[in-house]
């Protein structure tokens, strides 16, 4: 059988997930084929890995490009010739079930609600669309089950499933080359060895949060004892005793500048941009901060415990189910909330002795519950419902 992967955006969570996905399966000996724009990461990734790459432009956003977007998926169904299509994201899942109308078998995996993207008029008009188009999905698939019930709350009436976001718990190990130590990352990077370091990692974006985070900083360093100077600068820093807080905020984004303008200049907020590889920043980090607005299930606190490493996140839709549960209520905050992420980012730097043990069970438990295998063998099974529900099983 022939699956047929469309995605679009083709960059950060959505390609990895995609990427993981299609190699396991090329692994696994299946026939597959992947629809998405001539950019971003994912389509050099897929063809890595022995699948065909077939062109569909489509914009990131709904609009007045949509009839020739959906018309060239059809044209890319028909070169495919797929047994099973899986649409990944709002706007391949927009298109896609417009193209196929529920024809072929198609699972359908949001990676996030776009009616949670959004306000007002355009919400409203996203979610009048999911309720609709659900009918077109043989399956919903949701990666938490957080997102299936934030959808299953709004009125979509889908036959969900559900299967967490898996990582490669192996590659953020100390066992692999590409993991540097702690010590090594911070002299490459540039960072002095007695910080205390918080990264966030990810598009710069409303979604993401960093505007959030950097409102919150200042909290953070008075916490910590901290002065808010420039890295190296003589006579600032910490008191005496106090390691001295740094935050990195490490990507770029369409809100890049909002949040450097946010910042004002303080010398101890990096903005290193984006990076190819966030196993350095894992490696030297002693907390990981994920302040989203919304998420389905964000991969980069998932990355950040396979490495060792304890996150603070917010409480959006699949956050709590990736933590380890003992350490819920102290790691997950209210999203939107500055003082509350402050005091809690506060507690992890200032406690390296508690950063630790939540870094060992948060490893624990990516490879108990989040590994590629797991969700390999989950979108599988989801795959073989799909086909029996369209009679093709």
């Amino acid at each position: 059988m022939t699956i047929l992967h469309v995605a679009q955006p083709v960059t950060a969570g959505v390609a990895r997930i995609a990427a993981d996905l299609i190699r396991r399966q090329r692994a696994e000996g299946l026939d597959v084929v992947l629809a998405c724009p001539d950019a971003g990461t994912l389509p050099g990734e897929a063809a890595a890995a022995g699948a065909r790459v077939l062109r569909w432009e489509a914009s990131r956003e709904p609009g007045r490009t949509l009839p020739g977007e959906v018309v060239r998926l059809r044209a890319a169904v028909r070169a495919a010739a797929p047994g099973l299509v899986h649409l990944h994201s709002s706007k391949a899942g927009l298109a896609g079930r417009l193209a196929l109308r529920g024809r072929l078998p198609t699972v359908f995996e949001p990676h996030a609600w776009s009616f949670a993207a959004v306000g007002g008029a355009t919400a409203r008009a996203a979610l009048a669309w999911e309720r609709y188009a659900a009918r077109w999905a043989h399956r919903v698939l949701c990666v938490s089950d957080g997102e299936r019930a934030q959808g299953a709350a709004a009125g979509v009436r889908a036959r969900f499933a559900v299967v967490p976001n898996g990582v490669d718990t192996d590659s953020y190990g100390d066992g692999d080359p590409r993991m540097p130590s702690r010590d090594e990352a911070r002299r490459a990077l540039g960072v002095p060895p007695d910080a205390a370091l918080a990264v966030c990692l990810g598009r710069v974006c409303e979604q993401k949060g960093q505007d959030l985070l950097v409102r919150a900083w200042p909290a953070v360093v008075d916490r910590l004892g901290g002065s808010g100077g420039a890295l190296g600068e003589p006579g600032t820093g910490a008191r005496a005793g106090v390691r001295r807080p740094v935050l990195a905020i490490v990507g770029e984004g369409p809100w890049a500048g909002r949040v450097r303008e946010a910042a004002g200049g303080r010398g101890d907020v990096l903005f290193p941009g984006a990076v190819d590889d966030p196993r350095p920043w894992y490696a030297a980090a002693d907390a990981v901060v994920v302040p989203s607005r919304w998420e389905g299930m964000a991969l980069v606190p998932l990355e950040a415990m396979a490495a060792g490493r304890p996150v603070v996140v917010a409480d959006v839709a699949g956050a709590v189910e990736g933590l380890p549960p003992e350490w819920r209520d102290r790691a997950a905050v209210p999203p939107g909330e500055p003082g509350t992420l402050a005091a809690a980012l506060a507690d992890l730097l200032q406690d390296p002795d508690a950063a630790a043990r939540f870094g060992d069970a948060g490893r624990r438990r990516m490879r108990e519950r989040h590994g590629l295998a797991a969700m390999g063998r989950g979108v599988a099974a989801v795959y073989r419902e799909a086909l029996a529900e369209a009679g093709r099983g």
